[in-house]
C-alpha cells in the first residue's frame, strides 16, 4: 500500500474519531497530538531538518493556543488560571527555540506537559459524564 493511501486512510479515521468524540476525548487527542509533534520536531532537530522542525512546532503552538483559549477561567478558578499561565510559558519557550537550545526546550515542554496529559487520562468516567451534563444544562 502506498504512503499516500495510508495517509488518506489515517486522515479519514481521524475525522471519524473527532466526529464521534466527546469534549474530553477531543482534548486528549489534542494533548497527545502536541506530545507526538514535539517528538517529531525533536527528531527533525537531530536530523538538522529545519523546515520539518518549523512545521511541527507550528502545529504544536496552534494546539497549545487552542488548549489555552478554551480554558474556562471562571469555572476552573485558580487551576485554570495556572494552566493558562503554563500554556503561555510553553508558547514563549517554543516561539524562542533556536538551533542550539531546541532539544532542551522540547524536553522541558514534554516533561512539564506529560503529567497533565497523564492526569487527564485518569479522570473517572463518572466525572466526565457529570461535567458534560453540567455544560449542556
Amino acid at each position: 500500500m502506498s504512503l499516500k493511501a495510508i495517509n488518506a486512510y489515517q486522515k479519514g479515521t481521524l475525522k471519524q474519531d473527532i466526529a464521534n468524540a466527546d469534549p474530553h476525548k477531543i482534548t486528549l487527542m489534542l494533548m497527545q497530538g502536541a506530545l507526538d509533534r514535539l517528538a517529531y520536531a525533536k527528531g527533525c532537530i537531530e536530523r538538522n531538518d529545519l523546515k520539518g522542525r518549523s512545521d511541527y512546532l507550528s502545529k504544536v503552538i496552534a494546539i497549545f493556543v487552542h488548549l489555552r483559549d478554551t480554558l474556562d477561567l471562571e469555572v476552573g478558578g485558580e487551576f485554570s488560571s495556572n494552566l493558562y499561565s503554563l500554556y503561555n510559558y510553553f508558547l514563549q519557550l517554543l516561539s524562542g527555540i533556536e538551533k542550539d537550545n531546541g532539544k532542551a526546550v522540547i524536553d522541558e515542554v514534554i516533561e512539564l506537559f506529560s503529567p497533565i496529559r497523564d492526569a487527564w487520562l485518569q479522570i473517572p468516567e463518572t466525572a466526565k459524564q457529570e461535567a458534560y451534563a453540567q455544560a449542556n444544562a
